[in-house]
């Protein structure tokens, strides 16, 4: 794999990143950055820096003389997570409606018709392409500070996403979730756009709230 000097940074953030959230390293385990530097072709200090902006994001942590390790999943962060979109989003997906152009219907009406795909191939992107589902929808707010803050709650989810769509059946049920949202979204329905959109976020961290350990 070959990295393009001036935006190692970013490349190298956004490629663990990926892998984290993919599951292709897994909660709890360590980043192995001699590894990764090798297959890399890189050094240590520009995977350390890409790190440190990761731990700021909160997908892994340091240790004193131990490095970096992805965190685990937790009854506590979903919690937090879930709790601050439901405070944020639902109003700014209404906003979004209220604004959307028709080039911004289309891509929101592309993103999910991309994530049905890779939904029914089974494919790794599920948790990506449902984000980006749920950003087309906020994107039209023009609310740039609401929706990075929402963007970054929306990366934290997406390994919950993950996990909640783990029981046979959930990724049907969340499908038409999304499908019911994109209909009144398009329609400008605004009561009801919040409504859905609430219950989404609500019936997932109920879910979450069953399936993760709770802290003793």
């Amino acid at each position: 794999m070959t990295l393009i000097v001036r935006n190692l940074s970013d490349q190298l953030v956004n490629l663990v990143r990926d892998r984290i959230l993919s599951g292709r390293v897994a909660p709890n385990s360590a980043i192995r950055q001699d590894a990764l530097a090798g297959e890399l072709g890189i050094s240590k200090i520009p995977l350390r820096e890409a790190l440190a902006r990761l731990e700021q994001e909160g997908l892994v942590q340091s240790h004193a003389n131990r490095g970096f390790f992805v965190r685990d999943l937790s009854t506590a962060e979903a919690e937090e997570v879930y709790h601050l979109r439901l405070m944020l989003e639902p109003e700014a997906t209404v906003t979004a409606s209220r604004n959307a152009t028709e080039a911004e219907h289309k891509i929101a009406i592309d993103t999910l018709a991309t994530l049905y795909q890779v939904t029914d191939e089974g494919g790794e992107g599920v948790g990506a392409f449902n984000r980006a589902f749920h950003l087309a929808l906020l994107q039209p707010s023009g609310q740039l500070i609401t929706v990075n803050i929402l963007e970054r709650l929306h990366v934290l989810s997406e390994r919950y996403v993950r996990k909640h769509l783990e029981p046979l059946g959930r990724d049907e049920r969340a499908n038409v979730e999304h499908q019911e949202m994109l209909k009144v979204w398009l329609a400008r329905d605004y009561d009801r756009l919040h409504a859905l959109t609430t219950a989404h976020i609500q019936t997932t961290l109920d879910d979450l709230r069953q399936q993760l350990p709770i802290a003793a």
